[in-house]
């Protein structure tokens, strides 16, 4: 069965006075992959639920392909989930866990055992279906629940923080296990994170979200590179977020205006790294360190406001001898300097 279309139309929640989702339309297409990102509170694992059909909107509708779902029952959706915590059965076994969702279907055992061992494999576990889940790692735990979750061919899948519990090189080894079986598979793909680079690593697209409303979507780089609000500019990554008559002009860059975003991986201590056209800035160190892949340095501009600047270790000037106190010119090139639309701020 193709992968549908899931598409919301003005979907609200809020629980009492508090508003989860603020009226809420997105369009998902066909086979992408999607994330919501965003703080604590935005709204995103609401906004997944109530997709999976656990949360039941005052407003709006939900739609998979042509059917509205909105009121439809949560094993009359054809949704496969994999939770935060996984929520595999302790008491089963590897393959018990993957067959069940197949025999909760009424399929034949046999189909079942045989599809269930073929999603094992698909997701690196064959030789794991006799384990106690109680025997597995954190990475091998989360490999059952994509598992069980894709074995019976759900039209959509939703993930939900689904690797926040594995350490820094598991994670990043999962992100791209979890991205290829996907695109294997050509689901139509929902994931929660708060993590701004899992977002960029897995997506064809990303919704910024913030206080129950999406602040922009759009593909990773655009939404990094370009971001259309000052939340989104200072949630994702390290950004500065300045008025344009901080900055000294040089070269013939284009003129600068109202409020502008230069990330701190496109400052530079040396003008040459900037190029022809780009920018100026004064300011006095406030604390450096040495982060091992790069130096990171915040700078005070005009007497109040930081500067942070991410310089490569090996590629640039040697930080070694800044001191706290001293006096520094950082330098940006003007095709690395944003604009934001809302103006200067105060």
């Amino acid at each position: 069965m193709a992968s549908p279309r899931i598409a919301l139309e003005r979907v609200r929640k809020a629980y009492g006075s508090y508003v989860a989702l603020d009226d809420v339309s997105l369009d998902v297409r066909p086979g992408e992959f999607l994330t919501l990102l965003g703080p604590s509170g935005s709204g995103k694992t609401t906004l997944l639920m109530a997709i999976a059909g656990f949360v039941r909107p005052e407003a709006g509708a939900i739609r998979i392909g042509d059917v509205d779902i909105t009121r439809l029952p949560v094993n009359k959706r054809n949704i496969g989930i994999v939770f935060q915590n996984y929520a595999l059965f302790p008491h089963m076994s590897v393959l018990g866990n993957v067959e069940y969702p197949l025999l909760l279907r009424r399929r034949p055992r046999a189909e079942a055992r045989e599809r269930a061992r073929a999603a094992l494999a698909r997701a690196q576990l064959a030789g794991y279906e006799t384990r106690d889940i109680a025997a597995l790692s954190g990475g091998q735990r989360q490999r059952v629940a994509l598992a069980r979750a894709v074995v019976f061919e759900p039209r959509v899948l939703l993930m939900d923080e689904p690797l926040s519990a594995l350490d820094k090189n598991l994670r990043e080894q999962m992100q791209f296990e979890i991205r290829k079986l996907q695109q294997e598979l050509g689901i139509t793909t929902i994931y929660v994170t708060h993590d701004q680079r899992e977002a960029l690593t897995m997506s064809d697209r990303i919704a910024v979200m913030n206080a129950g409303r999406i602040e922009q979507l759009d593909a990773p780089q655009p939404i990094y590179q370009r971001p259309t609000s000052r939340f989104v500019a200072e949630f994702m990554g390290e950004s500065n977020i300045i008025p344009a008559a901080l900055v000294e002009p040089f070269g013939s860059p284009p003129p600068f205006v109202g409020t502008l975003v230069i990330r701190a991986e496109n400052l530079a201590l040396e003008r040459e790294a900037a190029g022809g056209d780009g920018v100026a800035i004064n300011g006095r160190v406030a604390a450096h360190a040495f982060r091992g892949e790069s130096w990171h340095l915040r700078l005070t501009v005009a007497g109040e406001r930081d500067l942070l600047l991410s310089i490569p270790s090996g590629k640039s000037l040697d930080c070694t001898g800044i001191q706290a106190g001293q006096r520094v010119t950082a330098y940006a090139a003007a095709r690395h300097i944003h604009r934001l639309d809302d103006g200067p701020q105060p």
